[in-house]
């Protein structure tokens, strides 16, 4: 509850400009939403039956996993750019159960990692950086901030909402 106090404390009166100033989960969730809208970021045959990593056993549950995780992606290189996919591979890696043996760190796979990078850069919204790994476009962010403030607009809607308390 005192960390809610505190953020909302900083919170006041500060205006959503940039994918910076919303949050993570909220930015996520509806750039997954404008992508999935959207229809240009196309979804491969494979991924209903493909695994995130070789520490996996399933594949994931959400229908749209590739959405979301695309989102994850776009964000993570918004905030730090020249993010390549090896680093990407180690951010959505997991710890590997081995039975009995200890658990060990597995990277993530790097083909998915591989195949939203380029759908990005078809869609104009990253391209490769000259140091390595890939770096935000100027219409690549314009969208992105426009997406942020829709996001926080929605954010700032469902805060001033009075919510139902149950006795």
């Amino acid at each position: 509850m005192a960390v809610q106090l505190y953020d909302d404390y900083f919170k006041e009166g500060r205006k959503v400009v940039t994918v910076k100033d919303v949050e993570a989960e909220k930015f996520i969730a509806a750039f997954a939403q404008h992508l999935k809208r959207q229809g240009r970021f196309e979804i491969p045959k494979w991924a209903d039956v493909v695994k995130t990593g070789k520490a996996k056993e399933l594949p994931p549950s959400d229908p749209d996993w590739l959405y979301v995780r695309t989102s994850s992606i776009v964000r993570k290189i918004y905030i730090r750019s020249g993010t390549g996919v090896g680093q990407f591979r180690k951010v959505y890696g997991t710890q590997q159960r081995r039975g009995a043996m200890t658990n060990k760190f597995a990277k993530g796979s790097g083909k998915i990692i591989r195949y939203i990078l380029q759908q990005l850069e078809e869609m104009g919204l990253v391209e490769q950086a000259e140091e390595g790994g890939r770096t935000i476009t100027k219409e690549g962010q314009r969208e992105l901030d426009t997406v942020a403030v829709q996001a926080g607009t929605e954010e700032e809607e469902d805060a001033a909402k009075p919510q139902d308390r149950k006795a």
